[in-house]
């Protein structure tokens, strides 16, 4: 987590470390990757697991069910555990952009600082609350401890907005004019939240966090119903979160064409990169699956002018291709291609199963009963993190050489300082050692008894 302080020391090293060629650029880009693939997923759980929390909080309140209360409070201690985590992560993310992109930081560090002094004040405030909401129970009268849950979720929303602004400059860079090779003339709110990627990528963010955290969830209780473990309990634990879930997948669809239209607009390269456009064309086609090479999809199943249709919802509009570039500013196409049709092809499937789903649920009034339908959500779960993952690769490497966008290369951006193996390893052993963490906290926690009013340890089936 960046705050004010931490921005200072940032363009201290950003003078200490002047980029230099780096034959460790590579390595750079791969332990940044690393990082926002251990985090990513924990700010999704940020995003949308408080609201779960609180929802299941109110339904007691509202219902007298002590099954909520049980539910909150064990779900409550998870979202504690995975916060700690993502402090780690966070931390280690923020030390991160000023080691190993130091000229980054002390070139753009007055254009987007707003964005991450305003992400520590919403970290330390949902820090603080958590504490008194995971501890409260029992000790705060019912009104003000379910109150104690609403800067939770607004913090985790507040904290993870300020972030998706700033990357959504790095996309669309804004709000600043370059002199003597500094940012001056800065408007940081212009910068933050008037570029077009701004709107889009918070939408599509915060679906996505919903989308992660119920399946994820829901796929925890069905592989416990598939192994028979099927009272009310588990029942009312896979509803909730796999309804968020199910309404969010549809959406998500929607959303991923704004997305999309607005990638046509101001980055085409990137656009040609999604969809293997060698050259420009009227009436580009989109290939699914394939292979590019040498400027033409190979081996891809065709679909005349259906490229033309989705970024610009014209049949002959014209499309650039990677032509309009030289070489050297051309992103990886075939790593794109492949993040980009994978995130779109769970995403598809996730909305079918959101639609089979609520349908079921309005026509039978109940759950499904197929053990296959149970087995889909089990298989959701990790797919979910796939997608997120392979969004975020379609994104940060679809923007590639351009650490931002037609402004500053990643080469002129990284450190010249070496070691980076070294720190590359080191890094990945933490992670490692999170991830033994984690796995050990969650399984304690699901393995400790429910405590129900009364003592008893099980609701009626």
């Amino acid at each position: 987590m960046l705050a004010a302080g931490h921005l200072q020391i940032l363009g201290i090293l950003g003078e200490a470390f002047a980029p230099v060629d780096q034959e460790y650029l590579d390595q750079a880009r791969q332990m940044q990757a690393l990082s926002f693939a251990a985090h990513i997923p924990l700010v999704c759980f940020g995003i949308a697991f408080p609201a779960l929390v609180v929802f299941l909080e109110w339904l007691h309140l509202r219902t007298g069910d002590p099954l909520y209360r049980v539910l909150a409070m064990r779900w409550s201690k998870v979202m504690l555990a995975l916060f700690a985590v993502g402090v780690v992560t966070g931390t280690i993310l923020s030390f991160e952009l000023g080691l190993l992109w130091p000229n980054f930081m002390a070139t753009f560090g007055a254009v987007f600082g707003l964005g991450f002094a305003l992400e520590g004040f919403s970290f330390f405030l949902e820090a603080i609350f958590i504490a008194l909401y995971v501890y409260g129970w029992g000790r705060l009268s019912p009104r003000a401890h379910f109150l104690c849950g609403f800067p939770i979720v607004l913090t985790g929303f507040t904290g993870s907005l300020t972030v998706i602004a700033v990357n959504g400059w790095m996309n669309h860079p804004t709000g600043f004019s370059i002199r003597d090779g500094r940012a001056v003339d800065v408007h940081p709110f212009e910068a933050l939240f008037q570029n077009s990627y701004f709107w889009h990528e918070l939408v599509h963010m915060y679906l996505a966090g919903f989308i992660v955290a119920g399946f994820v969830t829901a796929s925890v209780y069905a592989w416990g119903s598939l192994r028979g473990r099927w009272g009310r309990y588990e029942r009312t634990a896979l509803v909730v979160p796999l309804t968020v879930a199910a309404l969010a997948a549809p959406a998500q669809v929607i959303v991923g064409d704004w997305a999309a239209r607005d990638v046509a607009k101001e980055q085409p390269t990137k656009l040609a990169a999604l969809e293997g456009l060698g050259e420009t064309t009227r009436g580009a086609p989109v290939h699914l699956l394939g292979w590019y090479d040498n400027g033409e999809v190979k081996y891809g199943i065709k679909f005349p002018k259906l490229l033309s249709v989705l970024a610009f919802h014209d049949p002959n509009a014209e499309v650039k291709g990677l032509d309009t570039v030289p070489a050297d500013e051309q992103p990886p196409v075939n790593v794109v291609r492949f993040s980009f049709q994978t995130m779109i092809g769970i995403g598809v499937g996730f909305a079918m199963l959101g639609v089979f789903y609520v349908a079921a649920l309005l026509r039978h009034r109940r759950l499904p009963r197929s053990r296959w339908f149970y087995r889909a959500l089990v298989a959701a779960g990790p797919l979910s993190l796939v997608a997120l993952l392979a969004g975020w690769v379609t994104t940060e490497v679809g923007r590639q050489p351009w650490i931002v966008y037609d402004v500053m290369r990643a080469s002129e951006a990284v450190t010249g300082a070496g070691g980076i193996p070294i720190g590359y390893t080191t890094l990945a052993l933490v992670y490692a050692g999170l991830v033994a963490a984690v796995v050990w906290i969650l399984r304690r926690l699901a393995g400790a008894p429910l405590d129900f009013p009364g003592g008893t340890t099980h609701v009626a089936q």
